[in-house]
């Protein structure tokens, strides 16, 4: 009885897992740039929800000067998080670079350690993206900070966490 892996060309499997890898990433990518773009796009609906407030209330309204530190909060988050999506769908590109490097292999001469860069370039800006949401969470704190100081009528925001 014969193992049935004669026929079989491991080198091919091999490289058609390499290849794969880095298109799971592209997919990891995609989820990643769809929840940043869902934040982006809450964050500019929130934004023109609180102007129009602020334009609603009476000149000298304590209201408006915490509406006024909310935008300019979420203007920060805003900006982080058009940042972390860039970084993403470089990260994305990079994957697909990767996955292109491997199957070129097939038909032309590439230097080992090209696709492996490219797939280190990938992981490193996904990293970046991951310390930018986390930039983006802790600002999404001082603002609620800052609603909680004023229902609460706390004279200092707690702390930080």
């Amino acid at each position: 009885m014969t193992g049935g892996s004669e026929g079989l060309d491991f080198s091919s499997i091999r490289l058609i897992g390499m290849a794969v890898t880095p298109a799971v990433m592209v997919s990891a990518c995609g989820t990643l740039v769809s929840g940043l773009d869902n934040q982006i796009a809450r964050m500019s609906s929130l934004v023109r929800e609180m102007v129009r407030d602020w334009r609603l209330l009476p000149e000298g309204d304590p209201r408006r000067a915490m509406l006024r530190e909310q935008v300019a909060i979420l203007d920060r988050r805003h900006a982080i998080l058009s940042r972390a999506i860039r970084i993403t769908y470089w990260a994305l590109l990079s994957f697909v670079v990767t996955s292109m490097l491997y199957l070129a292999k097939r038909h032309t001469e590439v230097p080992e350690m090209l696709p492996m860069v490219s797939f280190s370039v990938g992981v490193v800006l996904l990293g970046g993206m991951a310390l930018l949401a986390l930039a983006s969470v802790r600002l999404g704190r001082r603002a609620i900070a800052l609603e909680r100081r004023e229902l609460f009528k706390e004279s200092e925001p707690p702390p930080s966490d």
